[in-house]
């Protein structure tokens, strides 16, 4: 009985091809092998290739709800769909590497 007050949150399906036109926000900072951040602050940026597609789309949804701290992150997220996020989750989370 319980269950059946709990708010039911469906995952939208990630679609690796539509991602490939929304990557280039993506790429520029996690896809340089040891790149840091100067902006806001000195940061080591994490390689997202191979992540869980899960932990992405939760990652970005905590930068879009500002449950996690980065503004560049934070302001990406923001204008992301939840579509958008599933797409890019499956997209680096395929195959263990970002699809070609």
């Amino acid at each position: 009985m319980l269950l059946a007050c709990l708010p039911v949150h469906a995952q939208t399906a990630g679609n690796a091809e539509a991602a490939k036109g929304k990557v280039s926000m993506c790429i520029g900072c996690h896809g340089i092998p040891m790149y840091r951040t100067a902006f806001p602050e000195v940061y080591s940026v994490p390689m997202i290739a191979g992540q869980a597609p899960d932990y992405i789309v939760k990652a970005l949804q905590a930068y879009r709800a500002g449950e996690r701290s980065h503004q560049s992150m934070q302001a990406i997220a923001k204008s992301l769909s939840d579509q958008d996020m599933a797409d890019l989750a499956a997209y680096y989370g395929g195959a263990g590497k970002a699809v070609k």
